[in-house]
């Protein structure tokens, strides 16, 4: 058995909702949901297009602010936060990892693994050297001057994914991370996500819509209409 949920939440939702307002038409993403997750789960959200996986990850991710509803982030209210203290505290907790990779076209993979360092102001070489330490964890320290377009799918998925790592955040969402790829990719993929869950000791949640995914993590939460139709600890 998994024994992550014997550890203290570091996420904690509470009644959360997110209403949005469409013309005249009001459009209920998520209801009144309640959830913890824990240091080191290795957690995935699933389930039909529309359920609310989207919403719900931009509202853990501190991207969005629930409607109604507690958000409580390492024993933190983030919905008392200003904004320019909740971008603060997101880009220390928290790192993304996006269907769509999001890497600056201009940049080498090192250079894009290297930004968020130097977003917080970390100093260049210090920065250079960390980033380098983790393309070699995922893999690539042989393309880490190569630009994205010389890189296949998966390989720029992997720099995503070291630059959400770069950071040492205590959480990292993943939305949709296989979307764009091929099965093998899309196994390579959550496997370094795993690898990496454990090497690092840091808590992943990732949103799929692929079933055969969900044997790889410890616990899998469905969404159905905007609310939790299951939450299952996994063997």
């Amino acid at each position: 058995m998994n024994d992550n949920t014997s550890h203290p939440p570091i996420l904690k939702l509470r009644n959360v909702r997110r209403r949005f307002q469409l013309g005249e038409t009001t459009i209920d993403a998520l209801n009144s949901i309640s959830l913890d997750i824990h240091a080191g789960e290795f957690l995935a959200v699933w389930g039909p297009s529309g359920s609310g996986k989207s919403t719900l990850m931009n509202i853990i991710g501190l991207i969005d602010t629930p409607t109604a509803g507690k958000v409580h982030f390492d024993k933190q209210d983030t919905c008392v936060l200003a904004d320019d203290e909740l971008t603060e505290f997101r880009s220390r907790k928290i790192g993304f990892v996006f269907q769509n990779f999001n890497l600056v076209p201009v940049l080498s993979a090192l250079e894009n693994v290297m930004l968020p360092l130097q977003i917080q102001g970390v100093a260049e070489h210090a920065a250079r050297r960390r980033a380098a330490a983790v393309l070699v964890d995922v893999g690539l320290e042989r393309f880490k001057g190569s630009l994205p377009d010389k890189l296949s799918g998966g390989q720029r998925q992997r720099v995503a994914i070291a630059r959400a790592l770069v950071v040492e955040p205590m959480l990292v969402i993943a939305d949709e991370p296989t979307a764009n790829l091929d099965s093998g990719n899309s196994r390579m993929v959550i496997d370094l996500m795993r690898e990496m869950n454990r090497a690092r000791k840091v808590t992943f949640v990732f949103t799929t819509h692929d079933p055969r995914l969900l044997d790889h993590v410890d616990r899998k939460i469905l969404l159905r209409d905007g609310d939790i139709a299951s939450d299952e600890v996994l063997q």
